[in-house]
This record gives C-alpha cells, structure tokens and sequence, in this order.
C-alpha cells in the first residue's frame, strides 16, 4: 500500500508574513503553534494532508544533531539561514519505529525515533492533545531537502473538517517537486524511503507514485520548464514546488487577480512561481 504526503514543511523568516501570503492564496491558516524546542509552525490542513509553515521561535532551545539522533530544529534553522522555501517532506507512518527500523536496515537512517506532544486548538477555541512519533532517512548529498514519515497518534484531536474549508476550495497536496542536477544518483535512496519503484516521464526525470499524489524528481532545468521561477541551486538537491488539487483552476485566476499576485499558466497548472511565494513554486491544478 502505498504511503501519502503527510505534510510539507515551508521554512519561512517571518511566520506571520508567510500566513498572511498564504490567506491571499486563498487558503485557511490555523493559529501559532509552539513545538517543545522553540520552533513554531500555523497549518493549512486539507482531507489527508496539510502544509506546515515553520520558522524559529523567540528562545528556541535547538538540539544538536548526533548519529543517532537527527534535529529537526537544527535542520530548520541551518536552512533557514541560507534560504525560505519547502524545507521537508514527509509521508504517513502507521508504525514509525518499525520505519526507523527499515530505514536502517536499508541504510538511508541510523536514526531513533523521535516522539514529542503538544496542545492543538480546535475552531471554538479549546485545547486538545496531539502526539507525534518521527522516523527520519537522510543522506549526505541532500543536504537542503529534509526526509522523514510521522505515526499521528490522535488523529481524531487533529483532522478537522472545519480547518479543511478554503476559500481556493483547496482538496489536498498532490504533487512534490524535487530539483536534482542527477535524479538518478538519488534512485535508490528516494526507493527506500518512499517504498515505490519510480516511472519514467523523461529521460532523465523519475516519478514516485504516492496515495493520492506523487513525488516527481527533475533536473533543474526541468523545474524551471515545469514550474516557471524555481529558487533552485544548479548543483544542491532542493525542493523547488508544490501542487495542490483545487475544483476550479478559472475560478482561482481570478482570486489571485483580485489578490494582485503573480502567476502563470503551464500546461494544465496555475503556478505562482517561488519568486513571489517565499522560495517555493505554489501550483494548482483541477481535481
């Protein structure tokens, strides 16, 4: 069975500047949430999937990563201070110390999983209890994109469908977009993590079918081609885009007209290119 796209996580300087950007696209974006270490995030949440804007709150008391251990603040705040943009990505985990496990065993993470909690809030206001274990896969040439699968353990206190209505009548992430200058030095990684042996739409690109969506792995110069404006390095690993599965791709031109923000048509997608969404591509394509 295939995994989905848990979530993505969008490093960003200024956490209120980013929602703010993000509710002119047309989504709803929850309240500031704090994490135990001093990162702090606000969500869009969608069916089965949601978009993490993160950034390093005032105080943050960062963990240095170890073999064994793998940092997600350090991760956060090492990107943050050379760029912005879609820092993570993560897929669903049913059993995440069996992942870490597999992730070892297959050499892609040494790593043991990480557990943490904290309190959510739901839309009238009340508090409610969420708790996380995390599996971490890592390799040395992807240095500026982040890997790892999270088991939520009380998904009844964090799926709402009353944060799931936008006004871009937002679904679900669909697709990832990952810039490698050679994907397919990166095949046998990208296999282990995501469980799935990856088609070929071209010849040099790689596409990994996920539950719902997929990951597709490009060069550079077919990021640029597919997703406009793309803040990727010629040379570094990174992820450049996002799409997200919208009803009407019409109907969203028009917000983002009236919104006065910057986008183009490619192919059957609307994208707002990385220039003016804080580092990564923001698609929409129809349902």
């Amino acid at each position: 069975m295939s995994r989905r796209i848990d979530h993505l996580v969008v490093a960003v300087r200024d956490l209120d500047q980013a929602a703010a950007f993000y509710k002119r696209l047309g989504f709803q974006v929850g309240t500031r949430n704090r994490h135990p270490w001093g990162t702090e995030n606000r969500i869009i949440q969608f069916r089965t999937s949601f978009i993490e804007l993160i950034t390093i709150g005032e105080g943050a008391a960062i963990a240095a990563p170890t073999d064994r251990a793998f940092s997600f603040g350090a991760f956060i705040r090492d990107y943050l201070q050379d760029r912005e943009g879609l820092a993570m990505l993560v897929l669903d985990s049913q059993d995440a110390e069996a992942d870490a496990r597999a992730f070892a065993q297959a050499g892609i993470g040494a790593f043991e999983p990480f557990h943490f909690e904290r309190k959510g809030v739901r839309p009238d206001g009340s508090e409610v209890h969420v708790a996380f274990s995390l599996a971490f896969a890592a390799m040395p040439s992807l240095t500026r994109a982040g890997f790892f699968v999270c088991q939520q353990h009380y998904p009844e206190n964090f799926w709402n469908p009353a944060f799931q209505i936008h006004d871009n009548r937002a679904e679900d992430v669909a697709v990832v977009a990952l810039s490698i200058p050679d994907p397919d030095r990166h095949e046998g990684f990208l296999r282990a993590f995501t469980g799935e042996v990856p088609s070929r739409p071209s010849l040099n690109d790689l596409s990994y079918r996920l539950a719902g969506g997929h990951l597709d792995v490009m060069t550079p110069d077919d990021a640029g081609e597919s997703y406009g404006s793309v803040e990727a390095e010629m040379d570094q690993p990174s992820f450049v885009a996002f799409t997200v599965r919208i009803d009407d791709v019409a109907r969203q031109a028009k917000w983002l007209e009236a919104a006065e923000i910057p986008f183009v048509h490619i192919g059957t997608r609307l994208v707002v290119p990385a220039s003016a969404a804080m580092g990564v591509a923001v698609a929409f394509e129809a349902t």
